[in-house]
């Protein structure tokens, strides 16, 4: 199986102790622990700072499965939940792939630390899980909440621990039972 994990830095794997943007070795990245679970060919297209994109993007087309997790930089960014709900909805709706080949994760709820200073902003991370999952609904297209899955994250209230990937990779691995 094809799997294609597309999202920002918490999908590439960043380690927030790394200040030049530096990775959690294999073993402690979600989108690596997927594989060597599962024995897929998982293609890993986290990329620190992503936002959603704007423009259409085509994925492999032996592509079985499209992880997409997106939206915290966005509201990092100044973007209002409904704002990234409705870049995702155009972001998601452009892709050529079938959309049963499709899973969107909403990110977990950001705490407050050193990217996070205000319950704003972790409201609004709450809000955009809830809009993912009626985008999900409404486009037809799988969906998880990893706002339920208690991720640990880092003191800057946005990145996952090494733990944090290990339990987001055995929620996932639940998830695609």
């Amino acid at each position: 199986m094809n799997v294609v994990c597309f999202g920002d830095s918490n999908t590439y794997g960043y380690d927030p102790r790394s200040y030049l943007g530096g990775r959690y070795d294999p073993d402690s990245r979600w989108v690596d622990i997927l594989a060597v679970e599962t024995g897929w060919s998982v293609c890993n297209m986290g990329q620190n700072g992503r936002e959603i994109p704007s423009a259409a993007l085509a994925f492999p087309a032996d592509t079985d499965l499209l992880i997409v997790m997106l939206g915290t930089n966005d509201l990092l960014q100044g973007r209002s939940p409904k704002q990234a709900a409705d870049r995702m909805e155009r972001f998601l709706s452009s892709l050529s792939l079938d959309r049963s080949k499709i899973l969107l994760i909403a990110p977990p709820p950001v705490q407050l630390g050193t990217w996070v200073p205000s319950q704003q902003l972790i409201d609004d991370s709450r809000t955009f899980a809830q809009l993912c999952q009626t985008l999900a609904e409404h486009l037809g297209i799988r969906s998880a909440d990893a706002g339920k899955w208690d991720i640990p994250l880092a003191y800057d209230g946005v990145h996952f621990t090494e733990q944090g990937h290990k339990t987001f990779a055995a929620e996932l691995l639940e998830e695609l039972k």
